[in-house]
């Protein structure tokens, strides 16, 4: 399976989709033109991935800023990863915010609310 990085912009994160480590990050701003065409090969990806994942599986959210539509691609993404707690793989979700960031930290909370995973709010 073909890892996954793409250099951020001023519009589009910094993603690293790592099979072989079992560790996926998005980091930096994400406000892309059109956030389904630039998610759409992250959920291809995620699709292949919850078929053969790794004993553990690592997901890193250190987003500094995201639009609505970006937001419901990010939901979209985590109910993908939901298919991981079926199975006997351990999964860690991070999600990073700077101190302060009420807005990013509230943002974890609600998706932690919207999924059945784990995920570990962390200040930085």
């Amino acid at each position: 399976m073909e890892n996954i990085v793409l250099e951020g912009t001023g519009r589009t994160p910094y993603v690293s989709f790592d099979a072989q480590a079992g560790k996926l990050e998005l980091s930096g701003r994400s406000i892309p033109e059109n956030s389904i065409t630039f998610y759409k090969p992250l959920f291809d990806w995620v699709d292949n991935y919850v078929q053969s994942p790794k004993d553990n599986t690592t997901v890193i959210f250190n987003l500094e800023y995201f639009n609505t539509s970006s937001s419901k691609c990010i939901l979209d993404l985590l109910r993908k990863l939901e298919t991981l707690k079926d199975t006997n793989n351990a999964t860690e979700i991070k999600w990073y915010f700077d101190e302060g960031d009420e807005d990013m930290e509230e943002s974890g909370n609600d998706f932690k609310s919207l999924i059945n995973l784990d995920i570990e709010l962390v200040m930085k």
